[in-house]
């Protein structure tokens, strides 16, 4: 039962697209992440993911429209929608998702990341 401060958190790494757990409740992993570029398409069958932006402006993919999260807002992706996250600069998010939640969906690639550090 500590505070978290998310400063502190997201000056711990610099890279990009590797999420890092900083707590979890019920289930649910609350991540770090710091995204640049372009991700890759992938859809996550089982689980849905909330993305929120706590630095710089994200846009989210589908397959027929786009969204764009900007500082101080969030989206949800429901499960089994294929999507793929954009950042033009480095943006820093917080994800809420289920523990089981690969980062990668049902896409493996160099960027999957199986087992997640704890910072």
């Amino acid at each position: 039962m500590k505070k978290v401060n998310l400063k502190e958190k997201l000056s711990k790494f610099s890279d990009h697209w590797n999420p890092r757990i900083v707590g979890e409740l019920n289930g649910q992993q609350v991540k770090l992440a710091k995204l640049k570029g372009e991700f890759v398409w992938h859809k996550h069958d089982e689980e849905d993911e909330l993305f929120y932006v706590l630095k710089g402006r994200l846009r989210m993919m589908y397959r027929d429209r786009e969204e764009t999260i900007e500082e101080g807002e969030f989206i949800i992706v429901p499960r089994g929608v294929e999507h793929k996250p954009v950042a033009e600069k480095e943006v820093s998010v917080m994800l809420f998702e289920p523990a089981s939640t690969l980062n990668t969906g049902n896409t493996q690639n160099e960027r999957t990341r199986e087992d997640l550090d704890r910072i």
